[in-house]
């Protein structure tokens, strides 16, 4: 009997439903389904099948320390990134920043001019939005750039296998940029960069911050044919 849908029209349909979840209900996942999520992001190639990346899993009275410890700091102003976050966004990659992040702004009702809403939503990071598990990814250094792609790949692995089973995410880079802290939070090794972190849980539908969707631009504006 043939198939309703392709392996293709499984894999469009997950990338198209999954979005940045910025609210969580506080419910823990069963553990067999972030494993679940685990062992499918575990299959996604990497350099040489080098697989550089390491997840530290934290949850529960954990989380609730480095949720605390990373708003003080992120309040005193600390930016200490394991690898640099981009220079400056220009162009169309400035425009596409810009578009998201009114999108967000006017979907929680943070008018243009108040810095202080904008401040108070952005620290909703440290705070993993409400999130109860949070994923954190590590990189070898010595791997450098590669080993920096190859677990941006496995990030959109989890991602992907998480919203097959119905769980949300949201990578946030926001955390790595204290990554001090959480090194020391969680005893991280000095042999590895702090990447990113991914929040995960079950979505709260209702929020107001997860009723946005972010625009893809056209193959014309990414792809050059040559032949």
């Amino acid at each position: 009997m043939p198939q309703d849908h392709s392996d293709h029209d499984v894999l469009d349909g997950l990338l198209k439903s999954r979005h940045s979840c910025r609210a969580f209900e506080p419910q823990l996942v069963p553990k067999e389904v972030v494993e679940k999520i685990l062992l499918t992001a575990q299959r996604v190639p990497s350099w040489c099948n080098s697989q550089p990346w390491k997840v530290t899993v934290c949850q529960g009275k954990t989380l609730a320390a480095l949720g605390t410890t990373l708003l003080e700091a992120a309040q005193k102003g600390m930016q200490s990134p394991d690898i640099d976050f981009p220079q400056r966004y220009s162009g169309e990659y400035k425009h596409r920043r810009s578009v998201c992040g009114w999108q967000l702004y006017e979907a929680v009702g943070v008018t243009k001019g108040d810095r202080a809403a904008s401040m108070q939503q952005m620290m909703q990071n440290y705070s993993f939005f409400g999130a109860p598990h949070v994923a954190i990814i590590t990189t070898p250094k010595e791997l450098g750039a590669y080993g920096a792609v190859d677990c941006g790949a496995y990030v959109t692995a989890f991602t992907l296998a998480a919203q097959a089973l119905g769980i949300a995410t949201i990578p946030q880079a926001a955390i790595a940029g204290l990554a001090p802290v959480v090194r020391a939070q969680l005893d991280l090794p000095e042999d590895r960069d702090i990447l990113c972190a991914i929040s995960f849980g079950y979505a709260d539908l209702d929020h107001s911050a997860n009723k946005f969707r972010t625009h893809r631009a056209g193959l014309d504006e990414v792809v050059t044919w040559c032949e």
